[in-house]
């Protein structure tokens, strides 16, 4: 069952390649969405795809971004029909 889950990143998570490392972590996996900088300095994730696939993308971000997440708050979305990548927003 495709789900979307959307994450806000808080810490220093801007201008050390946050968005860049969440793109490449989605390779392989099943799944679509964007990653956006924040003007408060946080990053906003949106990520659709089977649960195990999105669990899945998360730890990858949290073991390459280790040390630079200090807070996530995590909220399931609407998925969305419209989305074929995973892409960075500027």
């Amino acid at each position: 069952m495709t789900h979307r889950i959307r994450v806000t990143f808080h810490g220093r998570v801007q201008g050390v390649g946050f968005r860049a490392t969440a793109r490449d972590c989605a390779r392989g996996l099943s799944v679509v969405g964007w990653v956006a900088n924040q003007p408060d300095g946080t990053v906003l994730l949106e990520a659709q795809g089977e649960p195990q696939h999105t669990q899945d993308l998360l730890r990858r971000i949290r073991e390459r971004m280790a040390g630079r997440i200090t807070r996530e708050d995590f909220e399931l979305s609407r998925v969305s029909a419209n989305e074929d990548s995973f892409e960075i927003r500027r």
